[in-house]
Order: structure tokens, then sequence, then C-alpha cells
């Protein structure tokens, strides 16, 4: 429960006896448990972690309205919960928490990792580190537009998330080829976003939690070829972290490569674990 909201989570612990390290998973935009973080999370709980995936507010099995809407800082809120969660449960080790964030969530984790000192150790995969500075030049107003509208009574307004021709949020074969199809299948998942969540995206900035991480370890694991989430994006988070940091590249073609293709993810759960079994 937060901010009079409930989440949908699953927590996977090791079998053995306890107590474990926890780690909470943040992920893609749109993306629902059972897709990548959900994956990560089994993953990693076969090497020794306790792990919690969950729905954010307004997707998937969690409340929250309006339904699909990119919410950055209601994000951050969840994540806090998620390891207040994690940190009450008799199976976790509540002084060795990470935080791991996939795609978006990559952005994510990084900042609440940054400002929470409850939080040991962040790894980022294929992460997206939104920077407003990056997004200078787009044109807010047709999203301010929708805004509006909607100030003034009117309903929400959505847009596909995927499409393989078209206006999508993620337009682009590539997205569409991972949640267009069976790879990303869900029954709680469906293929529309707020037009607003967009504007959300161009104005977010949580590259800054680069910052403001140290001295908690980092780990940024990223394919050599992402057309979504730049490797120049994860090289300037690199950059600005301060040690101990480190940085596996995978030669991954696709930025959809780390969401369930092998082995690349085994690849990015081998650096992971071993990252964490050095520093958590």
């Amino acid at each position: 429960m937060v901010d009079g909201l409930t989440l949908a989570g699953d927590l996977r612990v090791p079998d053995g006896v306890g107590p474990w390290p926890g780690l909470v998973f943040t992920g893609p935009f749109t993306g629902v448990r059972d897709q990548v973080t959900g994956l990560y999370a089994a993953r990693l709980a076969e090497r020794g972690y306790a792990t919690l995936a969950f729905d954010h507010r307004n997707w998937g099995e969690s409340e929250g309205r309006p339904r699909r809407h990119e919410d950055p800082q209601g994000k951050l809120h969840d994540l806090r919960a998620a390891v207040s969660f994690l940190r009450s449960r008799p199976e976790v080790d509540r002084g060795r928490i990470g935080a791991v964030g996939i795609c978006l969530g990559g952005g994510y984790a990084l900042k609440f990792a940054a400002f929470d000192p409850r939080v040991k150790v962040f790894a980022g995969i294929a992460g997206a580190y939104n920077n407003p500075y990056a997004m200078r030049g787009a044109d807010l107003a047709p999203y301010l537009d929708v805004l509006e509208r909607q100030d003034l009574g009117g309903p929400v307004e959505y847009l596909p998330a995927v499409a393989g021709q078209g206006e999508a949020a993620m337009p682009g074969d590539e997205p569409y080829a991972y949640y267009g199809g069976e790879r990303g299948a869900s029954p709680h998942w469906a293929n529309e976003v707020t037009r607003a969540s967009v504007l959300e995206l161009l104005t977010m900035d949580n590259m800054t939690g680069s910052d403001f991480l140290s001295p908690k370890p980092a780990l940024i694991v990223h394919g050599v070829v992402d057309r979504f989430c730049s490797p120049e994006g994860a090289e300037e988070v690199f950059r600005r972290l301060d040690r101990p940091k480190e940085i596996v590249w995978v030669d991954a073609k696709q930025h959809i490569d780390l969401y369930d293709r092998e082995p690349y993810v085994t690849q990015a759960v081998d650096a992971t674990a071993a990252f964490l079994g050095e520093h958590l």
C-alpha cells in the first residue's frame, strides 16, 4: 500500500535458510511484472536474492488512475514502499537491499537509489537514463493541448503503446516485436498509454541520480548497439558516477535483446549477480 493505492507484486525467495539480501525491480515503459522485471527477478532469485517485481501504480494489476499513465514521482514513491515491504519480511536481510532497473526502470532505480539510504547498491540493465537536456527543442505544445482538454473535463486521451506502423508511444518494429506478439504477451498488459505519458518521458530527469549516488556501488549493463536507450546515455551515467562502479558491454544489437533473448539475459544476470556478490 502506498499513497492509498494497493500495488500487486511477486516476492520470490530462494530455497534454503535466510535471511537473504533483497532486490527491488522496476522495468520498461508500459511494462508489467510478468514481463521483463519478472524474468530478471526469477533469475536473480535463483542466485540467492529475495526479489520483488511489482506493477507500478496505474499499470497491470495495481491500483491507480488514469490507467496506463506514466507517473514519475509516483513511481519513486512505489519504489520506496517496495523497499519498506522487503525490509519488513523475515526472509530478507533488511540491511542488504539493492535496486535493479531495466530499460526506463534503469533511470528510476538510479534516481531512487541515490536518495534512499536504505538502498545499498544500484544496477541498471539496458537503462534509459532520461535527461531533459537531451530532449531540448522537443515540441511540447501538443501534449499541453491534451492536458488542457483534460483539465477542462475532457476524457483521458490515449494512443497505442506500440505499432508496427503509424502512431505509437514506442513506434517501430523493435518494440512491436516484443510487445506486439507472444514474446511480451501478458493478460495484464494493454496496447495503450496516455498521451500525457509522452510529456513525462520528455521532461523527467533521472540521470541526475548519477551525481548523487556515491558512495554506493553502481553497475551499468548495456548493449553495444541500442536504438532506444543509447549507449551514449549509459556512458554518460558511468562517467558521472563515482567509484565503486563497473560497466559491462553485452554484444546485443537490439534493445529488446536484453528483455528476453539468450545469451544476453544470462550475460546480464551473471554480471549483476557477480557485482552484487561483491558489493551487497
